[in-house]
């Protein structure tokens, strides 16, 4: 979006939360799951067709999965918001050359994942379906993947994990959200609405579902790659994660933004999956 068009859209769903509260929640929420990128390109679809592809389903979402198999432990590969399982490549590309089973997957409504918009409530189940077939022994996750692993981990007591690798993940979901309603200009009524609805929709409000309250009791390692500058996701969120996850290491970086690409964090990982 350009910088003026979320605040167009803002006063638009203000103009009708003074009306009708509960539909400017439910269409703000809508605009807020709704990826404008993420589908695979020409050169993804080159890159995956390398994979083993297969199709699992959770309620009648398809969740498009990608293998690369491999004789050692497998690890299960979750992107961020607006990205897909070809970000994944070069990972890919060194850990299947170490001998790793690589699992990725689509998030929903990303790749070639169901489901019209995303969360990543919906996004843990996926990972929750996928991990019950192949096991996977060690998880990274990039921004809002790094969320939904842990939110898995934490609802389903999953026990095979013995590793994490969490890249430019969010500490917590209230954060992200009230990001957004600042970037959209919600008014008081509108912003209470939205935290009320997510607590309809969902279950809880938007500060139950935070990954360092939830990894504090994970019992496994964890390598956390944070970017100071980090654009996207404020680098304190790291700082909050490190802070309640027991057993892990905290990696900061300077310059590699929230994509956290470069030679430098695959060597990091491949030397932390070794150990």
């Amino acid at each position: 979006m350009n910088s003026l068009l979320p605040k167009i859209i803002g006063a638009i769903l203000n103009s009708i939360g003074i009306f009708n509260s509960k539909l400017a929640s439910r269409l703000a929420l809508l605009v807020f799951s709704k990826p404008r990128k993420g589908k695979l390109t020409t050169n993804a679809h080159l890159f995956l067709d390398t994979a083993i592809k297969s199709t699992m389903y959770y309620l009648d979402f398809n969740i498009q999965i990608y293998q690369w198999k491999g004789p050692k432990e497998t690890i299960l590969l979750a992107h961020g918001w607006e990205s897909n399982s070809s970000r994944w490549r070069n990972k890919i590309e060194k850990f299947h050359k170490e001998g790793y089973n690589i699992i990725a997957i689509d998030a929903p409504a990303h790749g070639g994942s169901g489901s019209d918009s995303f969360d990543a409530i919906l996004y843990s189940e996926f990972i929750n379906v996928v991990s019950q077939k192949f096991n996977p022994t060690i998880f990274v996750g990039h921004s809002v993947g790094a969320m939904s692993i842990i939110f898995f981990l934490h609802k389903k007591n999953y026990s095979d994990a013995n590793k994490i690798v969490l890249l430019g993940a969010p500490s917590t979901f209230a954060a992200i959200i009230e990001r957004y309603k600042k970037i959209m200009g919600f008014r008081n009524k509108l912003d209470k609405g939205i935290d009320h609805y997510i607590k309809l929709t969902f279950g809880h409000p938007p500060n139950y579902y935070s990954t360092a309250n939830f990894i504090k009791n994970i019992d496994c390692r964890g390598l956390i790659f944070h970017d100071k500058r980090d654009p996207v996701i404020p680098y304190d969120d790291a700082l909050e994660i490190d802070l309640q996850f027991k057993n892990a290491k905290l990696i900061s970086t300077e310059g590699l933004g929230h994509s956290l690409k470069g030679k430098y964090i695959y060597d990091e990982i491949i030397k932390f999956l070794s150990d």
